[in-house]
């Protein structure tokens, strides 16, 4: 394909998204933009000409269906939960993400979250501006302390391992649950989450989202960690029963939670913004500059490889063998 076939391409990309990626798919390809990912609002003119879509995730089969020429779907972010990828791979219709790009900026959010729900540090520096020190004296003790822990690790893919090496360095021992034991990892491994959670208790969840998935940290799991368990989710919000465990902050029975993510983003429930034993994030794990460009570039790269190669770069595992159609 040559570089002016490649730009008579139709890209579609349902409501807002990084300038950056915008910038350069308007430099490859042609673009086209609807509100939201809705099929309804699909044209006819789309439906002759669209070929790939880039997207923040939310393409159901039906949007994928409006389209009878697409080929690929770019999606910005590693997690991809809310593509119909099973659909798409029925469809010949290729998926990938951004893996590997956002690893470390996710996996130092992750520490920076641990730290801040066990020492308090939000709190503290609340405590300093608004005049706290000057008028009461210093912060509180934390009653929480990082040193003496035991992490597990639910999800021990490329984050939950750059996790691990970072814990490493703390001198904090190691556990995980997988679908399956990770070969040639030394950590101990739980082959449920239930026996990771009584054997450690300072619970990291990198897990993704899914059916297979929804829910797992329930308060079987919340009981097994423990009065002095801490919880942490830096994967999906899908992955937690929030009711259960903004109850079992409220009755003691974790002792705190640090989240990045949640179930209905970007509402949070009443129960965890009033709960003071949480350290609560907007979904920020990969928001620098830096990182940002690095998924958008790697997103658009990914349509540009598409169109000029016919191959994708990061295909997720569920349409890997998708051929590009002739």
């Amino acid at each position: 394909m040559t570089k002016t076939d490649q730009q008579a391409v139709t890209i579609l990309v349902p409501g807002q998204f990084n300038d950056h990626a915008v910038g350069r798919i308007d430099g490859a390809f042609s673009r086209v933009r609807i509100e939201r990912a809705d099929p309804s609002l699909v044209t006819d003119e789309m439906r002759l000409t669209v070929r790939g879509i880039a997207a923040f995730g939310g393409i159901s089969a039906a949007l994928m269906d409006a389209l009878p020429k697409l080929e690929i779907i770019a999606n910005f972010g590693v997690g991809y939960d809310s593509v119909d990828v099973h659909h798409a791979a029925r469809r010949g219709i290729m998926v990938t993400n951004t893996p590997d790009v956002l690893t470390e900026e996710v996996a130092d959010t992750a520490l920076g979250l641990l730290i801040n729900t066990i020492r308090e540090l939000p709190r503290a520096e609340a405590w300093l501006r608004n005049g706290s020190w000057l008028r009461n004296g210093n912060y509180p003790l934390s009653r929480l302390t990082l040193r003496g822990r035991h992490v597990g690790i639910f999800g021990m893919g490329r984050i939950g391992l750059a996790i691990a090496h970072r814990l490493d360095a703390f001198g904090l021992p190691i556990a995980y649950h997988n679908r399956r034991r990770v070969e040639g990892l030394s950590y101990d491994y739980h082959p449920t989450l239930k026996g990771l959670a009584e054997a450690v208790d300072t619970l990291i969840s990198v897990a993704p989202g899914g059916a297979s998935t929804d829910k797992a940290v329930n308060a079987e799991i919340l009981s097994a960690l423990g009065p002095n368990g801490v919880f942490v989710n830096i994967g999906r919000g899908s992955t937690v029963d929030e009711p259960a465990l903004a109850a079992a902050l409220a009755s003691g029975s974790i002792a705190a939670a640090g989240l990045d993510v949640f179930a209905d983003e970007p509402n949070v429930s009443a129960a965890l913004l009033a709960a003071p034993n949480t350290s609560l994030l907007p979904h920020v794990g990969s928001a620098s500059q830096h990182t940002r460009r690095a998924m958008a570039d790697l997103c658009v790269d990914n349509l540009v490889s598409w169109f000029s190669q016919r191959k994708a770069l990061t295909p997720v595992p569920e349409t890997a063998n998708v051929k590009a159609r002739p």
